[in-house]
Parts: structure tokens; sequence; C-alpha cells
């Protein structure tokens, strides 16, 4: 639940401030614009590669369930891999574990996180510390790289 351990008498003056990361940047939380243009700009590339395959064939369905599929292996991968996306990386953010973070993102969180984005309503649903339900289930947020 968003704001359960927080004290309504006493929030916090920034967003990140509750998870011990700086108020301002590398390693801050992202604002919600720039995330919002990497999860464009990542859907943008993966329909191109999905009108691709779709040319050649149609085995897989039609262009929007292709780019589906296509956005989920990008994103569980290149989180997994690189902690960020190739739309996070022109943005200058990236995904870190806020539990430890010395430790990588991992594969099973990076999986969770992709499908919790799927959905929409996770990331839609906010905490004071600007990370969605997505990001509280899994232990990461979405901070600035640069």
């Amino acid at each position: 639940v968003p704001g359960q351990f927080e004290d309504p008498t006493d929030l916090s003056p920034y967003p990140g401030k509750l998870l011990g990361l700086p108020k301002d940047g590398p390693g801050s939380v992202a604002p919600l614009s720039p995330r919002l243009f990497a999860l464009l700009i990542d859907w943008a590339i993966c329909w191109g590669i999905a009108a691709l395959i779709c040319s050649m064939t149609d085995a897989l369905g039609g262009v929007s369930t292709v780019t589906m599929m296509v956005w989920i292996l990008w994103r569980v991968i290149t989180v997994w891999l690189f902690a960020q996306s190739p739309g996070h990386a022109i943005m200058g953010i990236g995904v870190a574990r806020v539990d430890d973070t010395e430790k990588r993102v991992g594969l099973l969180r990076s999986i969770f996180r992709t499908i919790l984005t799927v959905f929409l309503f996770p990331p839609i649903i906010q905490d004071t510390d600007s990370r969605g339900m997505h990001d509280r289930a899994t232990g990461t947020a979405v901070i600035r790289t640069r």
C-alpha cells in the first residue's frame, strides 16, 4: 500500500529521502516525465521490431501482440543485464535496488517488475518517494544516472 509506513505528520521533504537517496543528481529518484519518455522510446523501438517480424510472418499474431511480446523481452533482458533499457539510457535514468544498491536488479525482479508494468496501474499508483507499486513490490526505484 503506498505510504503505509509513512508518518502523515512528518512527510518526506523530497522523493527518495525515506529510501536514503539524494535529493538531486545521479542516484536521486527520477521524475515521472523521463520515465514516460523512456517508455515511449522503448515502445517505438519494439513496435518497429514487431512490424519487421510481422512483415515476414503472421505466426505470432498481429503487430500489437508482437509489440507487447518484444517489449516484455526487451525490458526484462535490458533491465536485468544493464539496469536500464535503451529508452532509460537515452533519458539518463535506470533501475536500482533500494535494499542493496551495490547489487544488480536481477532476473526475477526484472521479470516481476516488467509483468506488473504491463498492467499499467502499478506504475501509476505512486507513493511519496515517487515509486510505483511495481517498484515497491520488487524493492526497486527508477533513479537518475546522470
